[in-house]
C-alpha cells in the first residue's frame, strides 16, 4: 500500500510556498502526493516534476470540467473543449510524472440539469471517456473516474454507475476509484461499494465525512479496510481533506469552520491511522 495526501489542502496549485510543506510530508512518511492539474501549463508541471522527484516523493494528479468544458454538453463546441482539456491535463500530469489522472473529469463539478442523466450524456460522456483513454494508454497513466454524491454531480453518483461506465468505455486504462465520503453518502456499505467496484478500483480517497481528519468521524472504516483487503487492493491511499485555506475551494465544498488542529497534524493523524489499519 502506498500512502499520500491531496495538496487541495493547502493550494489549488503548485508554487514555492509548498515547497516546506513538501519537505515535511517526506518526513513524516508519505510516499507521494496528489497534485491539482487546474492550470493547464505542461511546462510548469514538468518543472515541478523534478522537484519532486528530488524530494523523493511519487505523485498523481487530480483534475476537473466545469460547465464551460463539460463533456457531456449538449453544445458540441463545449464537448470539444473539455475532451480538448482533459486531454492537456493528462499531458500536465505526465508531464509531473503522475501515475494516475484522478476526478470528476467525466462531466461538469456542480452542474445540474433537474434530472438524471440522458441516454445522449451518457453516450457522450463514454466516447469523450475513451477518447482520452487512448491518450492515458500512450503516456502510461491510469484514469481513475470519481463518482460523486448527488449534491456535486448527476452523472456518476453511485458505484454501479462507475462500474457500468468503466466497463463501457472498455480500455485497461480508464479505471475507477473509490471515495469514502461519497460512498458515505451515496452507498448502503462502503464494503458492498468496494465489491461493486472489485479490480476496476486503481485509486483511493480517504476522506472523513466532514472531509476534516481521516480516521475519525462517521466513516465505516473497518468496512473499508475490510473491502479493500477483499479485493486486494494494494494501490494509493491518498488521504484527502479540505478546510479554510483556500477561499474558493471552501465556498465550493462548504466548509465555514475550522475543524481540526492544522494541516499538517491532520497530516500526521491520518498518515499514523492509515499505517495502523494496514499493518
Amino acid at each position: 500500500m502506498k500512502f499520500g495526501i491531496n495538496l487541495l489542502l493547502w493550494s489549488d496549485g503548485l508554487t514555492d510556498q509548498l515547497l516546506p510543506v513538501l519537505e515535511q510530508l517526506k518526513e513524516l512518511g508519505y510516499d507521494g502526493v496528489e497534485l491539482p492539474i487546474l492550470d493547464l501549463n505542461p511546462d510548469h508541471f514538468a518543472a515541478w516534476g523534478k522537484r519532486l522527484d528530488d524530494l523523493g516523493l511519487a505523485r498523481t494528479g487530480v483534475t476537473l470540467r466545469t460547465a464551460n468544458d463539460n463533456p457531456i454538453s449538449p453544445d458540441e463546441r463545449i464537448r470539444a473543449t473539455g475532451i480538448a482539456n482533459n486531454k492537456l491535463a493528462l499531458e500536465c500530469a505526465a508531464a509531473a510524472g503522475c501515475t494516475h489522472l484522478v476526478g470528476p473529469f467525466h462531466s461538469a463539478l456542480g452542474e445540474f440539469t433537474g434530472a438524471g442523466p440522458t441516454a445522449d450524456e451518457w453516450k457522450c460522456g463514454v466516447a469523450a471517456m475513451q477518447s482520452m483513454a487512448e491518450d492515458a494508454a500512450q503516456h502510461n497513466i491510469t484514469l481513475c473516474v470519481e463518482y460523486l454524491n448527488r449534491f456535486e454531480c448527476y452523472f456518476l453518483t453511485c458505484a454501479a454507475d462507475a462500474a457500468r461506465f468503466v466497463d463501457e468505455v472498455n480500455n485497461p486504462a480508464c479505471q475507477s476509484m473509490h471515495d469514502t465520503f461519497h460512498a458515505h453518502i451515496e452507498e448502503k456499505s462502503q464494503k458492498e461499494a468496494i465489491h461493486t467496484l472489485g479490480n476496476r478500483i486503481s485509486h483511493v480517497h480517504f476522506s472523513a465525512n466532514d472531509r476534516a481528519t481521516p480516521g475519525t468521524g462517521q466513516i465505516a472504516w473497518d468496512d473499508v479496510f475490510d473491502g479493500l483487503r477483499q479485493i486486494n487492493y494494494d494501490g494509493w491511499l491518498m488521504v484527502e481533506a479540505f478546510g479554510l485555506a483556500l477561499p474558493a475551494l471552501a465556498a465550493a465544498t462548504k466548509i465555514w469552520r475550522k475543524m481540526y488542529l492544522s494541516e499538517m497534524q491532520l497530516a500526521k493523524d491520518a498518515l499514523r491511522f492509515m499505517k495502523q489499519k494496514v499493518t
